[in-house]
């Protein structure tokens, strides 16, 4: 089922999400529910409090990326993660654009680490530790900031932020333009 994207303003996606148990009912229908929303809104991860839920998962499918031989790597790279940790950055960053479902219509030079390694549980309830670099690291870290109640434009200029806090006050309002169901803050 699509769900609905929550949107810059409301509150859950500033919280912080609480680990999830390993019984959880529910869980694998909700991973299913968040790839159908990611791919019906053309996104390449998504993380749940972006629908509402204050909890340590997201999910990512990068193969879009991958279109037409561009990063042959990100072809197969689709998966959840389930209470992630991220372990260890380098110290090495780089800069590249990103955008996020919940900011439409902006987009923004951001500096990562370049590499990372992070613990996880998969959907079979699996404990893994991978390392990951270049684009898969940027999405891993910008849905686990997410779960950390970050969004990306903390961690832009704070002179590109005043650039844009018009456009962010506009999607707090309810007046954005996208392709994909979204719940603003004035329209819960």
């Amino acid at each position: 089922m699509v769900l609905p994207v929550y949107v810059y303003g409301m509150s859950v996606l500033r919280r912080e999400g609480e680990e999830i148990p390993e019984n959880s009912d529910e869980l694998q229908q909700l991973i299913k529910d968040m790839h159908e929303t990611m791919r019906a809104s053309d996104g390449v991860g998504l993380a749940a409090p972006q629908i509402g839920k204050s909890m340590r998962l997201f999910v990512v499918d990068a193969s879009p990326m991958s279109e037409n031989g561009k990063d042959p790597e990100l072809q197969a790279f689709k998966k959840a993660f389930i209470n992630p940790v991220i372990l260890e950055r380098s110290e090495d960053a780089e800069s590249a654009e990103e955008g996020c479902l919940s900011i439409p219509g902006i987009r923004e030079e951001v500096p990562r680490p370049s590499r990372i390694r992070i613990e996880y549980y998969d959907e079979d309830w699996t404990l893994r530790e991978e390392e990951y670099e270049g684009t898969r690291a940027r999405i891993i870290q910008h849905e686990y900031d997410h779960l950390d109640g970050i969004l990306f434009i903390d961690r832009i200029n704070p002179i590109r932020r005043k650039l844009i806090s018009s456009s962010l006050k506009n999607i707090s309002r309810g007046k954005t333009n996208c392709d994909y169901q979204v719940i603003h803050p004035k329209k819960k």
